[in-house]
């Protein structure tokens, strides 16, 4: 795993899609280009200020030589890859500031704002082609079905649309019933026939489309906070179920990987403290960008060439294809050997569910199994001394009932809950303290 300082909070967080490049936008309304090797080695490649405010989406086109960046500015820019130069600037493209942006095909790119409007632009075209306002709160994440050329919306208003945008009606082909809660995000499952919803709850709604877009057909509980993130697997990474399997990022900092149906925790990939994520992707870059000014940027520069062999360094090449990349709240862009994580035989699934990763920690069943054998031999102490208080009295007397034997129900396992060791300096307080100040 490496860790790079990036200096403020980051909003988003986009891949190349043949280079290994990341880019992000920062609350600063900065957007940072950093580049990396399959060993993970970084360095900066540049840095522009788009805006004086928060910068707040990204979006990369196919071929990945534009990079469009919405925010608090309410504008839409068009940034260079390589150079980071502004392109193009679409000032006051929408009413209040953007929250998410999204290309979708060569000729169409959406965006959301905070007031639920949705926009449709044609790069070529200074100005907005569709404008669709069904929704009266912030528009969350975005879905491209390509196979019906359909836009699937999440809102904070507690609802889904979905947007044909081969027609030229304002009205959405369909719009979910309100779902009591605020949906966050959402990815494709089972080969785009299914939805995954985070929502605030921590609880993911599945939506069938073959069902129909009004309500979600199940909900699957286990995240102790809300699911603010969410993304695929690449399929070209072997021995995974990739068309089950979800990354996600939780206001609790964890990024779990999640397989969904049967609903199960993989693990862990990344832990971000007690920070909130704001983004997670997976980078599937083969190109790597020369690294030989990296210098002092990377803690591991220098380390790795030296005390590896140069097997090892073809196996690392190999295995450090794919690259897991979470931000949030601690200013931070972690990156993840997504290919370690996924590899046979690397950990048992789930005996870590169980010992390191479950609800039940082992010390805790040992505790569990401990006060068991002690409330058994009181019990048998118990009968004992009934007995022996029967044999000196009469005979007569009516034999005592024996006593059951009490157990303890242990409780019931979150199978989405992961185990947070405890810090050095935290401190157990109990609830009354805060009563007497």
């Amino acid at each position: 795993m490496t860790d790079v300082p990036m200096g403020a909070q980051v909003f988003d967080l986009a891949f190349h899609p043949t280079h290994c490049t990341a880019y992000t936008c920062l609350m600063s309304g900065q957007v940072k280009a950093i580049s990396y090797d399959h060993s993970g080695r970084y360095k900066e490649s540049f840095s522009v200020s788009v805006s004086q405010r928060s910068c707040r989406g990204l979006s990369l086109n196919e071929d990945g030589s534009n990079l469009y960046v919405v925010g608090k500015g309410k504008a839409l820019h068009t940034l260079d890859t390589l150079t980071g130069k502004v392109i193009q600037s679409r000032t006051k493209a929408h009413d209040s500031p953007i929250n998410r942006v999204k290309h979708l095909t060569p000729w169409l790119l959406s965006t959301g704002d905070d007031d639920g409007v949705i926009k449709l632009w044609d790069p070529r075209k200074k100005e907005s082609i569709r404008k669709h306002t069904q929704h009266f709160d912030y528009i969350t994440d975005f879905l491209w079905l390509d196979d019906k050329k359909q836009l699937v919306a999440t809102s904070g208003d507690g609802t889904l649309s979905v947007m044909d945008v081969r027609s030229k009606k304002p009205e959405p082909f369909a719009h979910s019933e309100d779902q009591e809660d605020e949906l966050l995000c959402i990815a494709p499952i089972k080969g785009s026939s299914k939805a995954v919803v985070g929502m605030q709850t921590g609880v993911l709604s599945i939506f069938n489309r073959s069902s129909g877009w009004g309500d979600c057909v199940d909900r699957v509980p286990g995240h102790p906070q809300s699911v603010d993130t969410m993304c695929n697997i690449p399929e070209s990474l072997p021995d995974v179920d990739v068309s089950s399997t979800l990354l996600t990022g939780s206001s609790d900092g964890i990024v779990r990987a999640v397989q969904v149906f049967p609903t199960k925790l993989l693990g862990v990939v990344a832990d971000h403290g007690e920070w909130p994520i704001e983004k997670v992707v997976v980078g599937e870059g083969i190109s790597c960008l020369t690294l030989d000014d990296v210098g002092e940027s990377s803690p591991s520069a220098g380390k790795e060439g030296d005390a590896e062999e140069d097997d090892e360094d073809e196996e690392q090449d190999r295995d450090g294809h794919w690259w897991v990349g979470s931000v949030g709240h601690d200013e931070t862009l972690k990156l993840t050997n997504l290919r370690h994580f996924f590899r046979p035989g690397r950990v048992n699934v789930e005996e870590t569910d169980a010992e390191s990763s479950g609800t039940i920690p082992q010390d805790v069943s040992a505790e569990s199994d401990e006060s068991d054998r002690d409330e058994e031999e009181d019990v048998s102490a118990q009968v004992a001394s009934v007995k022996s208080s029967s044999d000196d009295g009469d005979s007569d007397s009516p034999e005592p009932e024996p006593i059951a034997k009490k157990r303890k129900q242990k409780p019931e396992k979150n199978p989405l809950a992961v185990k947070r060791k405890k810090g050095k300096n935290t401190v157990d307080v109990d609830g009354q303290f805060f009563d007497e100040l």
